[in-house]
């Protein structure tokens, strides 16, 4: 049988399963042990399905296991648990609170500080759902208490929480690193100046917004005195300490990124309990749902691996490179054809499932023209941050659309998310043209 009709069959029954809401580990894994069965039981041409079993069992099973034996899979319920006691600990609160104060006279101040404490809490948490949902019952009551332009208020925190997909320490980075068999490390660096830039354009939308329109935002009357300021940046010492142990410690060759997340973990335990922060209970209730969330990822993750496993056995992906090669393709078609895909599938599938069935196609695709790893997996992350606002199902944006109910129509939440996407498309095409955005931190270790 024909391998590379089997493997583009299988990518189309996994973009169908998908579509109607089969999760996501149990779509890859299913179709990718069927589609290795059909191909070693038609190996001799008829069917012989007394052959498949063995091998098909082999595949599914050696991978998964290897897979969970992984070594940077570890730093997943690192990070994940990082997040959790993180936040009952009220660390990654503290930001958004001295932002607030220090940013309160500046045109649409709250909205700018709910995207930077969005950007402080990616800099913990490592994930946009988790960020987006956890600043939307923070920023966008409070914003719209204020009398906020609805758009503004929900908008701008729906942007901001994509910040976690790119802000080191990133869920997406290890897994891309994992699948991709790069540096992780590396990665994290890697996003640290285009997950800034993202930041700073966010900010001057907002800015020019109410430059524009005043009334978009209510100006602060009060009254602010410098040790109120001094005292709120104060308070927001522990989540600073903490990305200067995983960013710097990386950076500085003191730990890896797996030992900067296990570091971190103590000493965010330490800090909630040493404040009176952190209760036992509360540990606890973290460290339940760092079990939930994590078991969930690593499902998907080992679907993921046998996905790939099936993929390289078809040899789908060596025929789309030699298709690609005898187009001759430019790389500026290339990218754009690759950033249209990406969009495309971020209309209507969530940023993992995206990845893990397209990176076994991307990759030899892009290591054929030569282009940089890390480089590209910067560009993919943007290009799924995209996708977390890009309608009509941009989960960023449903998520926030949850926190607020019937006091903002999820209409009115795209309509005011038109002018991050904006800046997001700018960010991406000079992450895409200035490689050097994404390298030089990286490079300079």
């Amino acid at each position: 049988m024909d391998g590379t009709l089997v493997g583009l069959c299988a990518f189309g029954a996994v973009i169908l399963l998908l579509g109607l809401r089969v999760p996501i580990a149990f779509a890859l894994a299913g179709v990718a042990t069927v589609g290795t069965f059909v191909m070693f039981a038609f190996r001799t041409g008829a069917f012989a399905p007394e052959r498949a079993v063995r091998p098909t069992t082999s595949l599914v099973f050696s991978n998964s296991f290897d897979l969970i034996h992984s070594y940077d899979l570890s730093m997943i319920p690192l990070f994940v648990a990082l997040g959790h006691i993180a936040y009952r600990a009220d660390i990654t609160t503290k930001i958004y609170h001295a932002a607030r104060v220090w940013l309160a006279r500046i045109p649409g101040g709250v909205a700018i500080a709910s995207v930077v404490g969005c950007g402080g809490f990616s800099a913990i948490t490592g994930s946009s759902i988790a960020c987006a949902s956890t600043m939307g019952r923070i920023c966008s009551p409070e914003m719209l208490r204020m009398g906020y332009d609805k758009r503004l208020a929900t908008a701008s925190v729906a942007a901001g929480g994509t910040l976690g997909s790119l802000i080191p320490p990133s869920v997406l980075f290890i897994i891309y690193g994992i699948f991709t068999e790069t540096s992780i490390s590396s990665l994290f660096l890697a996003g640290i100046l285009p997950g800034l830039l993202s930041l700073l354009g966010f900010i001057l939308v907002i800015y020019v917004w109410v430059l524009r329109d005043p009334s978009a935002a209510p100006r602060f009357t009060g009254i602010i005195t410098t040790r109120e300021k001094f005292a709120a940046a104060l308070d927001a010492w522990p989540a600073i300490a903490l990305f200067t142990i995983i960013v710097g410690g990386i950076y500085g060759g003191f730990f890896t990124a797996t030992e900067a997340a296990a570091v971190c973990v103590s000493a965010a335990v330490a800090i909630g309990f040493a404040q009176g922060k952190l209760t036992v209970k509360a540990l606890i209730e973290a460290l339940r749902e760092t079990c939930v969330q994590t078991t969930a990822i690593f499902l998907i993750a080992a679907g993921a691996k046998i996905f790939v496993a099936f993929i390289a056995l078809t040899g789908v992906a060596g025929e789309i490179v030699q298709v690609v090669t005898d187009a001759q393709l430019s790389p500026f078609m290339l990218l754009a054809a690759i950033a249209a895909i990406y969009l495309l599938l971020g209309m209507f599938l969530d940023p993992i499932g995206i990845m893990v069935l397209t990176l076994p196609l991307m990759v030899p695709l892009v290591e054929t023209y030569g282009f940089d790893l890390i480089w590209f997996g910067v560009v993919v992350i943007k290009l799924l941050e995209i996708g977390l606002i890009t309608p009509p199902v941009g989960l960023n944006v449903f998520v926030i659309a949850g926190v607020v109910g019937k006091e903002v129509p999820i209409d009115r939440i795209f309509a005011g998310i038109l002018r991050f996407l904006s800046v997001d498309v700018i960010v991406l095409i000079l992450i895409m043209a200035f490689p050097i955005i994404s390298l030089l931190i990286p490079g300079s270790m």
